[in-house]
């Protein structure tokens, strides 16, 4: 039976550049950095997921040749306790919004890309 779910992969062009703006801009943490079968396993979290880490798989590695895949990954979520400031914070380190926070159904959301396109969302989920 399923438990749950543990790694998502990102498809990205090079890891090292990935690395520096999942940690640097985002501020999520390098969980796991390691040689496996000739290749770079290398995730991230944020710190305080225990339960879920992001691969970020270089795109031609592990016998895969998804180079034309990067920035096409399904959109994910990242929760929050304050939009608006996670909002100006990640502003001032240079990511880039494809919309700022706004007032939703579900809360206040803003979307931002990474480096590839990949599409993210902060969400402060509204208070019952």
């Amino acid at each position: 039976m399923l438990t749950k779910l543990a790694i998502v992969t990102i498809l990205v062009r090079d890891q090292d550049e990935a690395l520096q703006f999942y940690t640097e801009k985002l501020g999520l943490e390098k969980k796991d950095d390691m040689m496996f079968g000739g290749e770079r396993w290398l995730t991230v979290a944020a710190s305080q997921q225990k339960d879920l880490e992001i691969f970020l798989g270089k795109a031609d590695s592990f016998g895969m040749n998804l180079m034309d895949h990067v920035g096409l990954a399904p959109a994910w979520a990242f929760n929050t306790d304050d939009c608006h400031e996670t909002y100006r914070t990640l502003s001032e380190r240079g990511v880039k919004f494809a919309s700022p926070p706004e007032e939703k159904p579900w809360g206040i959301q803003a979307v931002f890309e990474d480096l590839y396109g990949n599409k993210f969302s902060i969400v402060q989920e509204k208070q019952v």
